[in-house]
């Protein structure tokens, strides 16, 4: 199992929902789209990067291992790029952001090679 990066994920999962909570308890209309979005995205690509190190369980490879990486690491910077944007008035984040949705893409991708890469082990 890949420790670090299920850290990496749980945490991600955690600011997720705080950022989540926020946006609906505390966050004024304009900034609650923007939190809403970058939540939901960070959710769902930890959920995204902890899949991959189950998987790499069953498949092996580094693809999986740098997917998930990517995934979490991508849903991150999007979403606190979002943040960013909302809650500390720093429109330049909105060209960070793209990255993040570069890394998250990629990491679907790389999903996708290594499914098509590999066939179960027998259990």
């Amino acid at each position: 199992m890949n420790r670090p990066l299920v850290i990496f994920a749980a945490l991600n999962g955690a600011v997720a929902v705080l950022l989540g909570a926020f946006a609906a308890h505390g966050a004024g209309p304009q900034i609650k789209t923007l939190l809403t979005t970058g939540a939901h995205y960070q959710m769902v690509h930890a959920l995204l990067a902890l899949a991959c190190v189950l998987l790499t369980g069953r498949w092996g490879g580094r693809l999986l291992t740098l997917a998930g990486w990517l995934a979490a690491t991508g849903g991150l910077i999007f979403s606190l790029a979002l943040a960013g944007i909302g809650l500390l008035s720093l429109p330049a984040l909105g060209a960070v952001a793209p990255i993040g949705g570069l890394l998250m893409v990629a990491a679907w991708l790389l999903l996708l090679v290594s499914a098509l890469g590999n066939r179960a082990r027998p259990t």
